[in-house]
């Protein structure tokens, strides 16, 4: 891979990407290998709650009405993000668990209290097609947090995008000397 691993890093769609899929997106990378990328955009809430999903597919019943985040425009199973070890099938990055298989899911919409983000679909990419698309221009990068990740999804892409500016205009700045709003200088 030419590209370093970006599992546990921000995808940002840049100007140049043409895809409306992804305007304005928040795309936690789940897998990035030599066989492929897998994330979810963190910032797209649909119009259904998790106890709503878990009526029409047949789960019990449960009172969890967070909503359900559209994860990409790539068909596919459920997807949980959450913080619990136990359950996880990967560590995305530390403290931050992914969960695809639906017993486990069930299980941990159950834990009350606990930090959770389900998505139904997400983005995918075939081996090179992100590469290719980071080459062109089409994406910026940053290390994702844990607390962008479980956060507001309508405050994550001004954050995580004043940050990218900041690495690429003034990486060797301290971010304490920049104003929140550099207009005012």
């Amino acid at each position: 891979m030419n590209v370093p691993s970006l599992t546990g890093h921000f995808l940002v769609a840049s100007r140049y990407l043409q895809d409306p899929n992804f305007a304005q997106s928040v795309v936690l990378m789940i897998r990035h290998d030599d066989e492929g990328a897998l994330g979810v955009v963190i910032n797209r809430p649909a119009d259904k709650s998790v106890s709503e999903v878990w009526d029409a597919i047949g789960f019990d019943p449960c009172d969890r009405q967070d909503a359900i985040f559209v994860g990409g425009p790539v068909p596919g199973p459920l997807i949980a993000i959450h913080t619990l070890e136990p359950f996880s099938e990967r560590e995305v990055l530390p403290g931050v668990h992914v969960s695809m298989h639906r017993d486990a899911i069930d299980l941990i919409v159950r834990k009350k209290g606990q930090p959770l983000r389900l998505y139904s679909n997400h983005a995918g990419w075939g081996s090179g097609q992100l590469e290719a698309e980071l080459e062109v221009g089409g994406w910026l990068t940053t290390e994702a947090t844990k607390e962008e990740v479980f956060g507001d999804h309508d405050a994550v892409w001004k954050s995580v995008t004043q940050r990218i500016g900041l690495e690429i205009m003034a990486p060797h700045i301290d971010e304490k000397f920049v104003p929140s709003d550099p207009s005012l200088n």
